[in-house]
């Protein structure tokens, strides 16, 4: 099964919240499904003996992720696969490649990392043993980067190693057998000098029949050393020219070769310090390589570098939800909202932000501050200060006054909120102590006056570095808190009039590696808030709020009309059971959007002679139904001496009672009942089958309990046969 996303489910249950299930969709901020990680490592193979090429994902945070190819040799498509090597320490594996050291034609694992160079024999269904001191006579030190090929085609696999800071590569023949492998510091070759840290493969680039070694290393591009000789007699040259290019805009690359596309070349993949993979295919020849970006693999991931601290509103109003963070490095990164408000997509426009440059560890907020349209912006920082940017439209102008004097301590993260529903934007800011301060707004909206309110979030304590986020979670009209962490755990306090009271369970499970920084917005609008993360890494996670969805839109139903001075539609409410809150009605006339109503009826006052197509959906905050359908014949300007059914009421308005009378030219059913603007059935009031003739009926203002409804306009609905007709009425007490 060919899967794009990965997805994982958490359902949590509170005490004061219904049941809300988090799904994690890694599609939204990572289309390829695959994880961007820090100082990225992948080793190709056929891992899983299929014919084409997986690999290992190594990294600083954990063990190598294995990515599988479900596709083909052709066209591969890459998923995460199953975590082989959870049980392996990262301390020992920040890469791995595989080899059948022993000989018995199970591929066995060789890793390096904190540790040193490890060695793990191989079994059935990827179980991995280590075999300690496999590796004892080689000074590998730590970090050190491994790679096996026979380069020496005496039928033993030999051994090549990039080592750290010294920047060495050096290569160990194989001085035992297939079947037992031995290498020894003394037979240790040094190939070359890359600088500090060195990544090197083997690959046999230039199809000769003997193996050339590329080299990533710990600044921009790569090192390739082709060899001119042969097998038995290398003759090691440097013609990095082949790479020019590659790697120059990524900075600490280590990548391998493999014929991912299955042509005969070898194509690039490579990582790099912030996470993201890069993939390039050769289309020209090995001896003349072109290199052509892949974006449809591996990209699209966004990774902003280290501390990603997400902040969305619609900062270029266009009635979508674009995405502000901080980063590690003090920059400030925006990212705009191309798709909409249900399928969000991003592209980076950061150009307007490049003026903002303070200390490390940025977190940024946004809003309208002085009542012009556009956003303003204010950012915090690693010292703990904040920094006012007026939006004039065509860039930020710094303010130095607006927060003079004002300092949390370190680690400030602002953001902006009505706390006080005032109607202006306060501000919020999470210190690194763990602590928040209020600060209220007690200006107008076109000018704020910053006045600290000590006590507001007292017992609130996340521990460090508190990045807040505000929603109203439980639906009571006021705002909650989620706060992140350090050590990325999220903090839920619920608003329980005006008392911050501790709820545990809401996002039980859901945390992060390092420096949790939450954003509650509902992103894909469809009632409920989800939760957009960012950490330590640089990327976001999303988790989607399933509690409303898109997923069932009832339409209106019952669509008829009766002219009554023009023609008055009417349709009653959907069925129960949609799956996203209800907003109002649209009207459609022969295509054409005329209005939006929270009303059950329109009326069409001036149409010309002839057919038209009335079309009625719901609009829900989810999205639109599916139509509710009439045709509407215009053949008369009195089609109401030609009904076959007259309804009228006296008197209209009406404080305690009124009588309906109606008129049915044909005997059959006939039902008259009463409705709210809701759609909700009031009260009926004929249910039964009449013969030809003139009718009245009384009503006198209760429901079907017999209890006295509120006053306000409701809807009287008479059915005959095929026929139906409404009629508007108002009760006044």
């Amino acid at each position: 099964m060919r899967l794009s996303t990965i997805l994982v489910l958490f359902v949590l249950v509170t005490g004061s919240l219904s049941a809300q299930p988090w799904e994690v969709d890694n599609s939204i901020f990572n289309p390829s499904g695959i994880p961007s990680l820090s100082f990225s490592q992948p080793r190709c193979n056929d891992i899983d003996e299929d014919g084409d090429f997986d690999f290992w994902l190594g990294n600083t945070n954990r063990s190598p992720l294995y990515i599988q190819n479900d596709g083909s040799t052709s066209e591969p498509h890459f998923v995460v696969g199953t975590d082989y090597l959870a049980g392996i320490s990262y301390l020992a594996a920040e890469v791995a490649v595989n080899a059948d050291l022993n000989g018995d034609g199970v591929l066995d694992l060789i890793s390096g990392g904190y540790t040193g160079l490890h060695f793990f024999v191989g079994s059935a269904n990827f179980g991995y043993t280590e075999i300690a001191g496999f590796f004892g006579d080689i000074d590998a030190g730590s970090y050190p980067v491994p790679d096996l090929a026979d380069i020496d085609t005496d039928g033993d696999l030999d051994l090549i190693l990039g080592f750290s800071e010294s920047g060495a590569v050096r290569l160990y023949p194989n001085s035992g057998s297939p079947a037992a492998a031995e290498f020894l510091e003394a037979n240790a070759q040094i190939l070359t000098d890359v600088g500090l840290y060195a990544y090197p493969v083997f690959c046999d680039f230039d199809n000769d029949l003997d193996y050339d070694i590329l080299i990533g290393r710990d600044v921009h591009g790569f090192v390739y050393l082709q060899n001119d000789g042969s097998a038995t007699d290398p003759e090691w040259n440097d013609n990095s020219a082949l790479f020019a290019g590659l790697g120059n805009d990524t900075y600490w690359n280590s990548g391998d070769l493999a014929d991912l596309n299955g042509d005969g070349l070898y194509d690039l993949l490579y990582g790099t310090a912030s996470g993201p993979l890069q993939c390039y295919f050769n289309s020209g020849s090995s001896a003349a390589p072109t290199w052509q970006e892949n974006t449809a693999l591996f990209g699209g991931t966004i990774d902003v570098g280290g501390a990603s601290s997400p902040f969305l509103l619609d900062f270029d109003g266009d009635g979508d939800l674009d995405l502000l963070t901080g980063t590690q490095m003090g920059d400030i990164k925006y990212f705009a909202n191309s798709g909409g408000p249900y399928d969000p997509a991003w592209v980076e426009d950061s150009d307007f932000f490049a003026v903002i440059d303070h200390s490390i560890y940025a977190a940024v907020t946004a809003g309208d501050l002085d009542d012009d349209g556009l956003n303003d912006v204010i950012v915090g920082d690693l010292n703990g200060g904040l920094y006012y940017y007026r939006n004039t439209g065509t860039a930020l102008v710094y303010n130095a006054f607006a927060f003079m004097g004002i300092n949390v301590g370190g680690w400030s993260c602002p953001r902006l909120v009505d706390l006080d529903h005032d109607g202006d934007l306060d501000l919020v800011v999470g210190d690194e102590d763990g602590y928040l301060s209020y600060f209220a707004n007690t200006g107008t909206p076109e000018q704020a006056i910053w006045e600290l309110q000590s006590g507001y979030f007292a017992g609130i304590d996340v521990s460090s570095s508190a990045s807040p986020s505000f929603a109203d979670l439980d639906e009571d009209g006021d705002l909650d808190l989620v706060a992140g962490s350090s050590w990325g755990d999220l903090y839920c306090y619920l608003n329980e009039n005006g008392s911050w009271v501790n709820n545990n369970t809401l996002f039980a499970g859901i945390s992060t590696d390092q420096n949790a920084a939450p954003a509650l917005v509902d992103l894909d609008h469809d009632g409920d808030y989800d939760l957009i993360l960012g950490d330590y890494d640089g990327t976001f996670k999303y988790y989607r709020n399933l509690k409303y969805s898109s997923d069932i839109l009832n339409p209106p139903r019952n669509l008829t009309y009766e002219y009554q001075e023009g023609y008055l539609i009417s349709w009653e409410a959907p069925a129960e059971g949609s799956t996203s809150p209800f907003e109002f009605y649209n009207i459609y006339l022969d295509g054409e959007h005329l209005v939006s109503s929270p009303e059950t009826f329109w009326l069409f006052d001036s149409l010309e002679l002839g057919d038209y197509l009335v079309e009625v959906t719901a609009q829900y905050i989810g999205g639109e139904s599916i139509p509710a359908e009439l045709q509407l014949s215009v053949v008369s300007n009195n089609d109401l001496l030609q009904s076959p059914i007259v309804l009228q009421n006296y008197p209209n308005p009406f404080s305690r009672e009124t009588t309906i009378s109606y008129s049915v030219k044909e005997a059959g059913p006939v039902s008259i009942k009463i409705y709210n603007l809701k759609g909700q059935l009031v009260k009926a009031l004929v249910q039964e089958s009449k013969a030809a003739g003139q009718y009245r009926v009384v009503w006198d203002g209760t429901d079907h309990n017999h209890e006295r409804v509120l006053s306000g306009i409701f809807l009287i609905q008479m059915k005959a046969g095929r026929y139906s007709s409404t009629r508007k009425m108002i009760m006044m007490q």
